[in-house]
């Protein structure tokens, strides 16, 4: 009489990136879709009474349904399809629109990180939007993640024709695997959280000819990430 496997059929299931990204992408869109119907229908009742408390509560309701729509909108886009429209931008110009987007998302602590900027006048071919994309995700990992004391130090410099970009982060200790950095979507997993960023991090980056890379510095107690992308030196 064969012998039973004792493990679960659903731990032996594969499904395709592709077609899990598709299913989230699907799902996403047809949650929008009802709470759209939700938002409209909560402004129709909100113009059939003039109770102001029930309009405060309709209010209240609006704002939880455009609170969930973001989120969906949000997890949509971070398994959408990587198609970058390239440009020719020079690397110094691109590096301060960058810090300038990082200045303005990360307000309250601009002044915890200190830049050490030496680039030669190379020209990058890149599509600018998805790569301050990039460089916002791992800006807000390094200070959301179990971030130790000091300053985020974040370095850009030229070599060997690559635009070279690092940021060491904090770190007492880490014990997190490092060899496939932002190749295992869905597994760190929050409220709020669906451990997507990384993966679509990579993604960006590998469309643009480059590397993501990440290793932990134990003697520096650091977290170091690092982005290398392809760089033409400027006519």
């Amino acid at each position: 009489m064969p012998e039973k496997s004792s493990k679960n059929p659903s731990e032996s299931l594969s499904i395709p990136w592709s077609n899990m990204a598709r299913f989230i992408r699907q799902l996403s869109h047809d949650l929008r879709n009802d709470l759209n119907a939700l938002e409209l229908l909560s402004a129709y009742i909100a113009e059939l009474t003039e109770d102001r408390e029930l309009h405060n509560e309709i209010k209240r309701l609006r704002e939880v349904v455009s609170d969930v729509n973001s989120t969906l909108k949000r997890l949509s886009g971070a398994v959408g399809e990587i198609t970058p429209n390239m440009i020719s931008y020079r690397a110094p110009e691109f590096l301060a629109d960058m810090r300038a987007e990082i200045d303005r998302k990360f307000s309250n602590q601009r002044a915890e990180i200190n830049w050490n900027v030496q680039l030669q006048d190379v020209v990058l071919r890149i599509d600018p939007q998805l790569l301050q994309e990039v460089f916002v995700e791992i800006f807000a990992n390094a200070f959301q993640h179990d971030r130790g004391n000091g300053a985020l130090m974040a370095t850009a410099s030229i070599g060997n024709d690559r635009f070279v970009f690092t940021l060491h982060e904090p770190k007492p200790a880490f014990d997190s695997a490092t060899q496939d950095w932002g190749r295992k979507p869905l597994q760190n997993i929050s409220q709020r959280h669906y451990g997507l960023g990384l993966n679509r991090v990579r993604t960006i980056v590998e469309a643009h000819g480059g590397q993501l890379q990440a290793h932990y510095d134990a003697k520096a107690s650091a977290l170091v990430s690092t982005v290398t992308l392809p760089a033409e030196r400027a006519l």
